[in-house]
C-alpha cells in the first residue's frame, strides 16, 4: 500500500508512514570506503528499514523536501525526510514547522525567550518568531533518505 499524502505545499509534501510491513533486506556489514576488504569479511545478515529507521511508528511520518533552503544541512530538493512527532523540538534540531499556515523545514534556534527558524543556506534569511506568528512544530527530522 502506498503512503497516504497528507499535505502538499511549495516547501514540503507530507505523507503518512506505513510501518506495519516487514521487509528484511540483505546487509553487508563493515563495507570499507578505503581499500577493498577480503571476501571473508562478508557477513550475511539482514535489516528491516522500518525497524532500523523508525523508533516510534505511531508518531512518524514522511516529508519530501522541496527547494534548497536546507542544502548546507544535507537536505536537498526531492530528499525524503523521516519525521518523528514524539521527539522534543529542542534547540539545534531540524524540524518540520507549520508557521502562519505554511509548512517548512528549518533548524530550531532558541535564544533566551526568542525562537528562530534557521535555514541552512545563506541565500535565505532566518525567521524570527514574533508576537502574532502562529508556530506549530510538527516533528523532528530523524533521517534523510536521498538518491545518489
Amino acid at each position: 500500500m502506498a503512503a497516504l499524502q497528507l499535505h502538499s505545499s511549495r516547501c514540503l509534501d507530507i505523507f503518512s508512514a506505513q510501518t506495519y510491513t516487514e521487509l528484511d533486506l540483505p546487509l553487508l556489514e563493515g563495507v570499507r570506503a578505503g581499500f577493498p576488504s577480503p571476501a571473508a569479511d562478508f557477513i550475511d545478515v539482514s535489516i528491516d528499514l522500518n525497524k532500523h529507521l523508525i523508533k516510534h511508528p505511531s508518531a512518524t511520518f514522511y516529508a519530501r523536501a522541496k527547494g534548497d533552503s536546507m542544502k548546507d544541512a544535507g537536505i536537498f530538493d526531492g530528499d525524503l525526510l523521516i519525521v518523528d512527532k514524539s521527539i522534543d523540538p529542542v534547540d539545534g534540531k531540524i524540524a518540520i514547522c507549520y508557521i502562519d499556515g505554511e509548512f517548512t523545514v528549518k533548524r530550531i534556534k532558541k535564544e533566551n525567550d526568542q525562537v528562530w527558524l534557521i535555514p541552512a543556506n545563506n541565500a535565505y534569511q532566518p525567521i524570527k518568531m514574533q508576537e502574532g506568528n502562529s508556530l506549530i512544530i510538527w516533528g523532528v527530522v530523524t533521517h534523510v533518505i536521498k538518491s545518489l
